[in-house]
């Protein structure tokens, strides 16, 4: 499979290699370009990040888990690209220099590249910016002096974006190994049918370490990124639907208006890179017990639509997870778009996990609980990290709903989650501990509730 985009400006064709060949392992062994380093080669350290711009605009993304299909008409810049031709450094890369934001360098050029989309883009929240990229030398205070400092720097010209045109995408292109790239939801419901067997590949953020760190051969594999019309996001005065390609990152700003706790999760979710990557249809799709939209989307009654070939089909997003690693789809039958009524229900989201930033949560709680005249007029609960599944707390649920909203109530509540779950014990906690927190989380809906601090970033002694 040979694929083309333009590499730090210039076009070129990486010849005929498996369509699982990473944008990373390319750049460093079949191009020399060997400042993208390879750190965790799993999307955490961000050590390998490079900037991507299409019709969406620029973005961060780790090249570790980029594979090369998916840059088709696409253009790549890496830290080598980032000074202009006649060598003058790109702002950030001075202020970096100015600043001493580096020292054993490893993990300078991508804090450089992230730097740098941001500073295209006018983003200028950089400890988000930057989350996705470690560093254990520097320090970060450095990093986010130099990062200020470049604030407002002109855009390099070789850098500049306006009047770029990129092509849509891609078709079959031969062979029992190549990918399929469909470049429309109807394309892909047919080569779907077609090949069932095959892996979809949206982001890569999941599929990606199959690859890196389980070295597993994928066969036939289906990209999605060239189907435009997977990517739409549409509100209505009543209803919000999300197309299953819509990235975690366009749908950020959305949630963050609705139901801002849903907003604040997504910015914890993963790293700016991982973001930009991965879609709400493929956190839903692989049916991973600690995905942390779904207990969100569960707890506002979102609706999920499969496809296949033309016949669609809808249910009740929890009704989707059947057990751990079983979903309620059919062979070449794939997830299309995700509906959520917009009503005027609260929703709380809290996430838990071992790092606030960038980490796989240990149990995700989402509760949508309306309040009428000091009584639970209703009550959506669910979690991720406490089953096999996502899941709705039904008992839970019935101990609140139409009961008066006290400490007595939230007491029966909170005993009732253990008839609801019975959660694992693995790395990130152990069964008794995850059983403990998520009753926390219930008497931390009802703290806010009554107005008390309680987000571990605002309390204060």
């Amino acid at each position: 499979m040979t694929t083309n985009f333009v590499l730090n400006g210039r076009s070129v064709e990486t010849g005929d290699l498996p369509p699982t060949t990473t944008l990373l392992d390319w750049l460093r062994e079949e191009r020399g370009l060997t400042g993208s380093k390879e750190g965790c080669n799993e999307g955490d350290c961000g050590a390998c990040t490079v900037m991507v711009r299409d019709h969406r605009g620029a973005r961060a993304l780790n090249a570790c888990i980029l594979f090369l299909p998916q840059l088709y008409g696409k253009e790549v810049t890496t830290v080598e690209g980032l000074s202009s031709p006649d060598g003058e450094l790109h702002p950030v890369q001075q202020a970096l220099v100015d600043h001493h934001g580096s020292q054993c360098g490893f993990c300078t050029p991508g804090f450089a590249v992230s730097m740098a989309t941001a500073h295209l883009n006018g983003q200028t929240d950089h400890a988000d910016r930057i989350a996705g990229n470690l560093c254990r030398c520097t320090g970060y205070a450095a990093i986010l002096k130099a990062a200020k400092a470049a604030e407002a720097a002109p855009i390099p010209a070789h850098l500049s974006s306006s009047g770029k045109k990129y092509p849509r995408g891609g078709a079959q292109r031969g062979g029992q190994t190549a990918p399929l790239l469909p470049d429309s939801s109807d394309a892909l419901a047919d080569l779907y049918a077609q090949w069932p067997d095959a892996t979809l590949i949206a982001g890569a953020t999941d599929v990606g370490l199959w690859v890196t760190k389980q070295m597993r051969p994928l066969g036939k594999v289906i990209f999605l990124h060239a189907c435009r019309d997977l990517q739409d996001i549409t509100e209505t005065e009543n209803e919000l639907t999300m197309g299953a390609g819509v990235t975690l990152a366009r749908l950020h700003p959305v949630m963050t208006r609705l139901w801002p706790s849903f907003g604040e999760m997504i910015r914890r979710y993963g790293s700016v890179q991982v973001r930009e990557a991965a879609t709400i249809g493929g956190n839903i799709a692989n049916g991973s017990p600690i995905g942390d939209s779904p207990p969100a989307l569960i707890a506002l009654g979102a609706t999920l639509h499969l496809r296949h070939r033309d016949t669609r089909r809808s249910l009740p997003l929890e009704q989707f997870f059947l057990d751990y690693g079983k979903q309620d789809r059919a062979p070449g039958e794939f997830v299309e778009k995700v509906t959520v009524l917009k009503t005027n229900q609260p929703l709380s989201v809290y996430k838990l996990s071992k790092r606030f930033d960038q980490d796989i949560s240990a149990v995700c709680g989402a509760f949508s609980v309306e309040i009428q005249n000091g009584q639970i007029a209703s009550a959506r609960i669910a979690f991720g990290g406490m089953a096999g599944t996502p899941k709705r707390a039904s008992t839970t649920e019935s101990k609140l709903t139409g009961q008066p909203w006290t400490k007595e109530t939230i007491t029966r509540a909170a005993a009732a989650l253990a008839e609801d779950y019975t959660p694992m014990s693995d790395m990130r906690g152990s069964a008794g501990y995850r059983m403990k927190t998520a009753q926390n989380m219930l008497w931390r809906l009802w703290h806010e509730r009554q107005g008390h601090a309680s987000h571990v970033l605002e309390v204060r002694p």
